[in-house]
Formats: C-alpha cells, structure tokens, sequence
C-alpha cells in the first residue's frame, strides 16, 4: 500500500511513467546537443576574426543568447516529467550527437560547423517527436515545434552566407 507521501509526489498527467522516461532520455539529448551548440557558437563569437568579424561576432551572440534561454526550457520540461536534467560536461558529451570543435576555425569554417550543428539538433528534436505524438504530450511536441523552427531557420541563415 503507498503512503500518503507517495500519493502527494507521484506523477498523474496522463502519460505513463516508462513513456515520461523515454521523453525524458529524448529531452535529454536534445539538452545535450543544444548545450554543446550554445557553448560552440559562443566559442565562435570570442574568436572569429577576418572581414566578416563584426556581422558574425553580433550574429554569433544572437545565436547563443537565444540558445542559452532555451536550455532552461528544456530542462524543465525534463524536470516536469520527473526525471533529473543531465547538467554536466560528462553527460553531454556522452549524449550529444555534435563534434567538439578541435582549435579555431577560420570563420567560414565556422559558419559551416554551426550550419551542421544546427542541423544536428534539428534533427534530435525531430526524432523525438513519434514518442511524444504517441504519448499525447502536447507540451513536449510544443517544445520540440518552437526548437526545430529556430534550429531550422538559424541554418538557412547561416548556410546563406556560404553562398555566392
């Protein structure tokens, strides 16, 4: 029999709890590929150089500022279906699906890097969403919506100053 503790903490939203834990593992690389972009893209605005420096270093900041403000969220959601939010450089490295950058990169090097990047977490948004459509779980798919339309954007933007 559960204790009344047990009542007032367990989870009841509608989604089971092996499917809130599939979501979650989803979620996770999702935070692991968008926290290593974030730290990759401000990495690039502290050291591009050349002629391009001062639209990409504003461009870049862009970037990482709006990356930053969506790691929160994606934690939380994390958090709201009860589980713990990887936050340490260990666990991302084991769940991001994004290269470490070796050096520095010249700055169109730069630009094509974040162009695959942002493409990679595209794509760790995308696949996630079959667990949460199947899960009817609305606020994740909204997520995952909001997430692949600036991760698809940032790349076109990106990819156009490789053109021409």
């Amino acid at each position: 029999m559960s204790s009344k503790k047990d009542k007032n903490t367990s989870i009841d939203i509608g989604i089971s709890a092996n499917e809130r834990k599939k979501i979650a593992q989803g979620l996770s690389a999702l935070l692991a590929d968008s926290y290593t972009l974030y730290l990759t893209t401000h990495n690039f605005h502290w050291n591009v150089t050349g002629p391009d420096f001062n639209s990409l270093h504003q461009m870049f900041m862009a970037q990482y500022t709006e990356q930053w403000a969506a790691l929160d969220l994606i934690a939380e959601r994390i958090r709201a279906l009860g589980h713990p939010a990887p936050g340490t450089y260990r666990e991302f490295s084991k769940l991001t699906s994004i290269d470490e950058v070796e050096g520095v990169p010249k700055a169109m090097d730069m630009v094509r890097f974040l162009v695959a990047a942002q493409e990679a977490t595209a794509r760790t948004a995308r696949d996630l969403f079959p667990l949460a459509n199947a899960a009817n779980d609305q606020p994740t798919a909204d997520l995952l919506t909001q997430r692949l339309n600036v991760h698809e954007k940032t790349a076109w933007m990106l990819r156009s100053l490789l053109e021409g």
